[in-house]
């Protein structure tokens, strides 16, 4: 039990550090190619924050461990919301003016409904699979489709911003990549196995293990950027990150890891994990288009964000206690 707990712990760190060099080495090879600012700060890194979820899903996939490849992506969609909005808001309040998010709170909002609907047979197939990495492929073909044209939006400058300038050689670039998608798979190797050691140790099954742990570690990296970025008044890059991450793991990582490895569904995830996760969505599309023409998230709606995810834990580990 000891040893599994450690990996758990070493492999979290050591996957929130990788991501970092990543998600940074991935920027930089691609501004050093002439990838647009915007299309970098849209796509490249909204890939690699979701890269965690993405290789520790897959890995348990293959390993048949499916309670852990959907937990970490449905409660790391959860943490998203309730725990990095909710704790930027009390930071600073989130005013949503850009048309870009205000496009995706929507789409994401019909993303997650489809997850619901191909998940209320109590199975993923990998044609329920294959739908959600074609939706996955058409998203991606609208935002390059957006990176690549002149934009006057006040996302375009803030996701921009962070990404104008390739400092370093491409080599060292491409060797920052390499190195984070190598210590990625390393460490997601090890925070797996550490979490199901540690499930079977204590009696508690993959899926907690997955909407627990394994989520909040793995949306770490979501959280450090979402707080910097709104330490620097960017607040509504924090939003453009969740949004992308949450349609990263709705559509990608569960699409991979069911295309790998199709699996039955837990009767908890239905009556509450996905009416959480949609619920949650909801609110987040209403907070963005409340006010008319500007939505906002401010420092109350935080708070009461926070106490649904600090209420939704409750609950699991309630379950946990029966």
């Amino acid at each position: 039990m000891i040893l599994s707990l450690t990996a758990v712990v070493f492999g979290l760190l050591l996957l929130v550090w990788s991501a970092g060099r990543f998600v940074e080495g991935a920027a930089l090879t691609a501004r050093h190619f002439g990838m647009p600012p915007l299309l970098v700060g849209m796509v490249i890194v909204g890939f690699g924050t979701s890269a965690p979820e993405m290789v520790v899903s897959a890995l348990a996939a293959l390993q048949g461990n499916p309670g852990i490849a959907l937990g970490n992506a449905y409660g790391s969609n959860i943490a998203n919301i309730a725990l990095i909005l909710g704790v930027t808001a009390l930071i600073a309040p989130i005013a949503v003016r850009s048309r870009l998010l205000r496009i995706e709170l929507p789409v994401l909002a019909v993303v997650t409904g489809l997850a619901i609907w191909q998940l209320w047979d109590g199975r993923l197939s990998r044609p329920d699979a294959i739908v959600l990495l074609g939706v996955f492929c058409c998203l991606m073909g609208w935002s390059i489709r957006q990176g690549m044209r002149p934009q006057r939006d006040t996302y375009s400058g803030e996701a921009s911003a962070g990404y104008a300038d390739a400092s370093g050689s491409p080599t060292a670039a491409m060797l920052r990549l390499a190195i984070g998608l190598i210590l990625l798979i390393v460490s997601s190797r090890i925070l797996v196995w550490g979490a199901v050691e540690t499930a079977r140790g204590l009696g508690i099954s993959d899926l907690i293990v997955g909407l627990t742990i394994m989520a909040i570690g793995t949306s770490l990296p979501e959280l450090a950027s979402s707080i910097i970025a709104t330490r620097k008044g960017e607040h509504e890059i924090a939003l453009g990150n969740v949004i992308g991450s949450n349609l990263f793991n709705t559509l990608a990582v569960v699409g991979i890891a069911g295309a790998i490895h199709p699996m039955a569904v837990e009767p908890a995830v239905l009556y509450r994990d996905m009416p959480v996760m949609m619920t949650l969505t909801l609110a987040l599309f209403m907070l963005g288009y409340a006010r008319g023409r500007q939505g906002r998230i401010n420092r109350f709606e935080g708070a009461a964000l926070l106490a649904c995810f600090g209420g939704y834990n409750g609950w699991l580990i309630g379950s946990v206690a029966l």
